[in-house]
């Protein structure tokens, strides 16, 4: 979360000063906003790479987070885990009646 803070005040800043000398250069309105945008762009692009790919790595560690907490892979799991006890009765049904099936006598013959 701080590094989301500091590039984006490091981006605010940038935008001010480039604000800043284009209007002491005379370009008034939005053509000051609009060439202050692009070459806080530019700047933020050369000068605050390190911190841009801090703030994406910690996005991607918040984003990764919040995805095992989320409530369709916990019901994901939740079904798989009802499906391993489904399946244990069936065999456990199936191993009884062949168990069943062998001690039953065969047709034909006299006890």
């Amino acid at each position: 979360m701080r590094s989301w803070l500091t590039y984006t005040a490091a981006r605010l800043a940038l935008f001010a000063a480039a604000f800043g000398v284009v209007y002491l250069f005379g370009a008034r309105s939005w053509i000051a906003l609009i060439l202050a945008w692009v070459l806080s762009g530019f700047a933020s692009y050369v000068l605050l790479s390190k911190w841009r790919d801090q703030m994406s790595a910690s996005v991607v560690d918040w984003s990764n987070k919040r995805q095992d907490k989320a409530v369709g892979n916990r019901l994901v799991d939740g079904a798989a885990r009802e499906d391993e006890v489904q399946d244990e009765i069936l065999r456990s049904q199936e191993q009884g009646d062949a168990v069943a099936e062998k001690s039953e006598p065969a047709e034909g013959t006299k006890k």
